[in-house]
């Protein structure tokens, strides 16, 4: 169980942060930072309990990026994803060690207080459906675990493709791609296109696509 002192909330809309802002405080007894991603690590304490990343603002490769980064944190920082989408596959943002909340993009903000209630008292509030399958990926960076999928977009990453380009030889569309590169990023491990690319060019040759 962790007491959640701090708040931040990660998003782009003014919006959204002035009605939180307005009521989480109040609500739970908070402290509330607002920020934009990009200017996370600047408001990073160590003090702070709870990340809340909104989905509908920050873009996945992002989202993954500062997910990864809180993980490396030798603190009990959890992070929410509020607006989380239906319908692309982001399950491989979810790390059970760390992810404490995950509201869908249609969730209530009654729905969101009641949850966020449930993790302040040390549960978690993450759909079954998504923790069902957030796991299998964790703890494994073995070639063996990519799909061929995986394996054929971390392959086209080698001939400098981009995500367009690889999207038109596989013929499905860049999100598509862009949701295969961050579950292959997760599992062997790495954060960004330029490290996939050297992690490729030492283990990809290994496997037959």
């Amino acid at each position: 169980m962790f007491k959640v002192i701090r708040w931040m909330l990660v998003s782009r809309s003014r919006l959204l942060a002035e009605l939180l802002d307005s009521r989480w405080p109040q609500e739970f007894l908070v402290k509330l930072t607002l920020t934009e991603p990009e200017k996370v690590s600047e408001h990073l304490l160590m003090e702070q309990t709870l990340v809340v990343i909104d989905l509908a603002t920050v873009d996945l490769q992002k989202a993954y990026q500062l997910q990864r980064q809180i993980e490396r944190l030798p603190s009990s920082i959890r992070t929410v994803f509020i607006q989380y989408p239906r319908k692309i596959d982001a399950r491989f943002l979810i790390n059970p060690s760390v992810s404490a909340g995950v509201f869908y993009i249609d969730d209530s903000l009654e729905f969101i207080s009641h949850g966020l209630g449930d993790i302040m008292n040390g549960r978690y509030h993450i759909p079954g459906e998504l923790l069902k399958s957030s796991g299998d990926d964790e703890g494994d960076d073995d070639t063996d675990s990519l799909t061929i999928r995986e394996r054929e977009v971390l392959q086209a990453l080698l001939s400098g493709s981009t995500n367009q380009d690889i999207a038109r030889q596989l013929f499905v569309s860049e999100s598509t791609i862009k949701t295969h590169l961050y579950r292959a990023f997760r599992k062997i491990g790495v954060s960004s296109r330029g490290q996939a690319i050297a992690w490729a060019q030492t283990h990809l040759h290994e496997v037959q696509v």
